[in-house]
């Protein structure tokens, strides 16, 4: 019947029409997207999509709510009552998708009165682990059971997992004898390795043919803290310029950390890193540049070497040491010192006749601190280089006073730097004209009245002692003319004033005179320059001052103390730190010529300071003296011994005294074995002697004295006792008994001999006793002269021959 099959049949499909008119048009109100895990179980739970598409759950009823899918199969179900979506059949990622990265299927929801679509998008996911890598071996992880609808052997039977370099299965029984499988940890895992492992589960049954169904588990190992950042290099070395501006980046450090994320990240400091450092270089923090934040100077310091802390933020550190070379660049411009300086010379001085000394020298280094010095080539000067930066500026022909009175001679100095810096300094040279002694001092003029021979005066000097010497020595006087002269030139320094009388006389008869006193006043010239009374400059030895590492700043060193024979300002005397290895270590005060420390002693300071200080005097021109001193940085007087060990008149005193004992020890051995043999052959005859002796059959008669002495000493007693005794040459050893005195005011001779051989041994005791004294008061003696060069074994040597002298006398005396 057609209009039956119109109804049932033509109506659907005009809707279905309908409907992949819609999808065509992808007219969607709405869409969702939903992640499950493969091989869920039916009616596992996706997702909520009445809340998530705002929908009420009336809504999904009364429109018809339902699922539309582009091919056959449909593994997700709506659930309108509940307005959720559930898994409807078991969904296998490997079947769906194949390999293709990331997998997903999508369906549509439709609802009718009125019509509306919604697309659904459902990504499966593989079974998903994150573990922490420090997990212990033996730590468990449960897995999603699998499921088969058969039963008995058709049902699950056995779980593989593969790889299995990390994990390994093992099944659990429950109470109501289901079963369930777990994931055991057999190996550590380590972040920095492998980050993420990826395992294929198999579940098969035991039908026939065998079935199975796999799930892929990702495993992402969680990383810790676990491992120290790593520089990448334990030195840096890097090169500066020292004019190099604020801001420079000087090098760079880096380093690694095998962790991730937070634990990964590196941050830079320094560490142990003195304040001057400190003030010059900066470390970032995050990129590890090194940029200077400061001047440097390569004359006050060459080289400086940071300690830079890598550390992260779980405490793990690393460190690298970084070596930053400074090198020089020309920015200091030679200076000139006048050392001394006569500015006025005579006419009739020979050629060679020093004028000034000066000293010379640039604070830059290598060729820029090279410097060359020269004058004008139109004088009669030339200039010649006495020791290492001095000069000195000698006359190169003779001089006139009456063609040129004064010279002024440019000094110039140049460095070979690039560009080249140079300084200049004039000085002003007046040539003296030769007639002094004789000079003129003062005239005395007289008058008289009367004319003629009576008016003729002469002028006459009134003998006199002045300071020892005679007034004539020190000045005369023109007889005409009244013109006092100087008959030598004075010095302040001995005669600063003295009076004498002239008298002027005329020639008339009688001969009438007139006296005037006369004062003259020496005036004080800058004519010495300062003498330096300590420390004491001497060519044979080194006078060293010792400055302990502890010194701390303001520490006393030493204090230069120096005269000067002038009077007034021109022997007011200033104190300058002309040249030092360390100019920021060391100052000088300007009055009292004390040395301080200005800063901390460090370990880097050099253990031998020599510093140059100049003192100069108050005059015009002022004159001057230089002294070297000598630091040594020294905690103990054996390190400064040590440090100067290599001078050269050490070591000629040192072969002196090496030749000397080697002579004594050569004369000492000879005595030595002339004593030996001579002690031997003395036993060889004594033993001989003796041994004639002891085979002869002569009775041996002993002496004793005939009488005792009276202990008062008031004469001799009249008890006489005599003993004759005949032994035979075998009674050595018997004993021989004397008779008991009847007075008890009588002492035996055998007590005497006892008294006499004790008295002996004292006297050999005390003797002995005397030369050991002597031996070692004469070592002590040798070692104090010699303490500088004399070694331990050389003392040794020397007491035992000595010890050995005083033994073969001992037996001489027995």
């Amino acid at each position: 019947d057609p209009p039956f099959i119109l109804r049932h049949f033509l109506g659907p499909c005009i809707g279905l029409a309908v409907l992949l008119c819609l999808c065509s048009l992808k007219s969607v109100s709405g869409q969702a997207r939903y992640s499950v895990p493969e091989e869920q179980a039916e009616g596992s739970f996706v997702g909520n999509i009445a809340r998530d598409l705002g929908l009420d759950v009336q809504r999904l009823v009364s429109g018809n709510a339902r699922i539309v899918t582009k091919g056959s199969r449909q593994y997700v179900d709506l659930n309108r009552d509940k307005g959720i979506l559930v898994v409807k059949e078991r969904i296998d990622r490997e079947e769906l998708c194949k390999k293709t990265t990331p997998c997903s299927f999508s369906f549509e929801v439709i609802l009718e009165n009125p019509i509306q679509l919604y697309r659904v998008i459902v990504e499966v996911t593989d079974m998903h682990l994150k573990i922490v890598e420090t997990a212990a071996p033996g730590t468990r992880y449960a897995l999603q059971r699998a499921d088969d609808s058969d039963v008995g052997l058709n049902y699950i039977q056995k779980y593989s997992l593969k790889p299995s370099d990390h994990f390994k299965l093992e099944m659990q029984s429950q109470s109501d004898g289901s079963q369930f499988v777990e994931m055991v940890l057999i190996t550590p895992l380590d972040r920095e390795k492998d980050e993420e492992h990826a395992l294929v589960l198999v579940a098969s049954d035991g039908g026939t043919p065998p079935r199975s169904g796999t799930a892929r588990i990702h495993i992402t190992v969680l990383d810790i803290n676990d491992n120290a950042p790593v520089c990448s290099k334990q030195v840096y070395k890097a090169e500066v310029q020292e004019n190099s501006p604020v801001g420079t980046v000087v090098t760079a450090v880096s380093a690694t950390d095998a962790d991730k994320g937070v634990n990964g990240e590196v941050t830079f400091t320094f560490a142990h890193v003195d304040q001057e450092a400190k003030n010059l270089f900066d470390v970032d923090k995050k990129t590890g540049q090194i940029k200077i934040t400061g001047s440097l100077d390569y004359e006050r310091s060459k080289s400086y070497q940071l300690n830079v802390l890598a550390s992260d933020h779980g405490g793990y550190s690393d460190t690298c040491k970084v070596i930053i070379q400074v090198t020089d660049v020309n920015d200091n411009s030679p200076i000139i010192q006048l050392m001394s300086f006569s500015s006025t010379i005579s006419e009739d001085a020979l050629p060679g006749t020093t004028v000034a000394v000066i000293n010379v020298h640039d604070e830059d280094s290598e060729r820029n601190g090279l410097v060359e010095c020269s004058i004008n080539n139109d004088l009669p000067f030339k200039i010649e280089s006495s020791l290492s930066g001095y000069y000195s500026i000698v006359t190169d022909d003779m001089l006139d006073r009456e063609s040129v009175s004064e010279y002024n001679i440019t000094i110039t100095v140049t460095d070979k730097g690039s560009p080249p810096l140079s300084n200049r300094k004039t000085i002003n040279v007046k040539v003296s004209d030769n007639n002094s002694p004789g000079f003129s001092v003062f005239t005395v003029r007289a008058r008289d009245a009367d004319w003629g021979q009576n008016a003729r005066i002469s002028y006459f000097l009134e003998e006199k002692q002045i300071h020892g010497a005679s007034l004539t020595s020190l000045v005369s006087v023109n007889s005409e003319s009244g013109v006092i002269s100087a008959a030598k030139s004075f010095d302040y320094e001995q005669i600063k004033m003295f009076e004498f009388n002239v008298t002027a006389r005329d020639a008339g008869s009688p001969p009438l005179s007139s006296v005037v006193p006369v004062k003259i006043l020496v005036q004080d010239q800058n004519d010495n320059g300062p003498q330096v009374l300590y420390p004491v400059q001497t060519g044979g030895s080194l006078v060293a001052e010792m400055v302990p590492r502890s010194a701390d700043v303001g520490y006393l060193v030493t204090k230069v103390v120096a005269v000067d024979v002038d009077s007034g300002q021109n022997a007011w005397l200033s104190y300058k730190l002309q040249k030092a290895a360390d100019r920021a270590l060391f100052e000088v005060g300007l009055q009292n010529g004390e040395i301080r420390t200005i800063r901390q002693v460090t370990d880097k300071d050099a253990v031998k300071q020599r510093l140059a200080v100049i003192v100069e005097d108050n005059g015009q021109p002022s004159r001057s003296a230089t002294v070297i001193v000598n630091v040594v940085v020294a905690d103990s007087f054996p390190e400064v011994m040590s440090e100067f060990t290599d001078f050269t008149h050490d070591k000629e005193y040192n072969d002196n005294l090496t030749f000397y004992l080697v002579l004594a020890l050569a004369v000492v051995s000879f005595l030595f074995i002339t004593c030996v043999v001579v002690i031997i052959s003395v036993k060889i005859y004594r033993w001989r002697q003796s041994r004639v002796l002891y085979h002869s059959n002569l009775p041996v008669i002993p002496y004793y004295p005939p009488r005792y002495s009276d202990t008062l000493g008031t004469a001799t007693l009249p008890h006489v006792y005599n003993y004759d005794t005949c032994r035979t040459t075998d009674s050595r050893k018997s004993d021989i008994k004397y008779m008991q005195p009847m007075s008890q005011s009588l002492v035996s001779v055998d007590d005497v001999g006892t008294e006499s051989a004790q008295n002996g041994q004292q006297r050999s005791k005390a003797s002995t006793l005397v030369r050991l004294i002597l031996i070692i008061d004469l070592c002590q003696l040798w070692l104090m002269e010699n303490v500088d060069s004399v070694s331990a074994l050389e003392f040794f040597v020397l007491f035992i021959y000595l010890v050995s002298i005083h033994y073969f006398c001992l037996y001489f005396e027995r």
